[in-house]
């Protein structure tokens, strides 16, 4: 049972950031079709920013490096989602209403990005320096140990989700997205800036790509190829849990990150990974519109 429970808290930790991947690229994805190849290297942006803000407080001020991660959070969300409103407006912008150009060219642009990773930064993986009150963990009983940073993790990005739930169904902001998605043209015909709806939308995604990768500093370490291991999981997430669904989304996440994390104490990592697949293309082929089938009005 203690093996279940550790087991079951190491899936949250990786369903935590899972899900901060997915609920970006459901945005852009369920919301823009726009297939994003490139969007674990705006989750490698955010890691980045944060190893860079950890050595700047380590270097200015030991004692900030107790407190860093607090401004990192917000510093890796504004940095890849600058990021992602200039891919936008270069690239993105041309490209609206051809998924499959849109999946060539985002992953020409997830190769480029991984190379300039790698001549900034270099092809060592690198940690930041993590707060002494993330440190240890918590013991409920004598044989189960949960770690403090994994805590931390679920509970930012509970927030998130709350916010972003909030921001696409309780805002303004949010319904003129949602108006944009469903009829271009009526939107436009009622005075909503659909240029700046797609761009504000796409740079959000990139945005909460970018609190996933500072979220990835606290368990893992960081190199160029860091969002590589991420991406395939997050298309899962979004295909299954029904595109454009943010219920969806949150189910499919914890379904998949459970799923793994189980499966690999008992048949280890590739047979895990396996598995899960052969289950979710079963499931498609039963259900192809996911879990969540997204309401329209015809």
């Amino acid at each position: 049972m203690a093996i279940a429970a550790m087991q079951g808290f190491a899936g949250l930790s990786f369903f935590s950031v899972l899900l901060l991947m997915a609920l970006g690229l459901a945005i852009i994805f369920g919301q823009m079709r726009v297939i994003n190849m490139a969007h674990g290297e705006f989750m490698v942006i955010g890691a980045y920013t944060t190893y860079m803000l950890s050595v700047q407080a380590s270097a200015m001020a030991p004692w900030a490096s107790e407190y860093y991660i607090l401004l990192a959070i917000p510093a890796a969300f504004l940095t890849a989602f600058i990021a992602g409103m200039v891919i936008e407006v270069v690239m993105i912008r041309h490209l609206y209403h051809r998924p499959l150009d849109t999946l060539l060219a985002t992953w020409g642009l997830a190769l480029i990005m991984q190379q300039g990773f790698r001549t900034f930064f270099g092809a060592r993986e690198v940690s930041p320096s993590t707060p002494s009150w993330l440190e240890g963990s918590w013991r409920p009983t004598d044989m189960i140990d949960i770690p403090l940073n994994g805590m931390a993790i679920m509970l930012l990005t509970l927030l998130v989700t709350l916010g972003v739930v909030w921001l696409m169904y309780r805002s303004r902001w949010g319904l003129r997205v949602r108006a944009t998605m469903a009829s271009r043209d009526m939107s436009m015909a009622v005075g909503i800036n659909t240029r700046w709806v797609d761009r504000l939308t796409f740079a959000l995604g990139c945005g909460l790509a970018g609190i996933a990768g500072a979220a990835f500093t606290m368990i893992s370490s960081t190199g160029p190829t860091s969002g590589t291991l991420y991406i395939v999981d997050t298309f899962l997430v979004v295909v299954f849990g029904g595109a454009g669904s943010i219920t969806g989304t949150v189910v499919s996440a914890f379904l998949i990150a459970q799923g793994q994390s189980i499966l690999e104490f008992f048949l280890g990592s590739s047979m895990a990974k396996v598995t899960t697949l052969l289950v979710i293309i079963g499931i498609l082929m039963l259900r192809p519109e996911g879990l969540f089938k997204s309401k329209v009005r015809r």
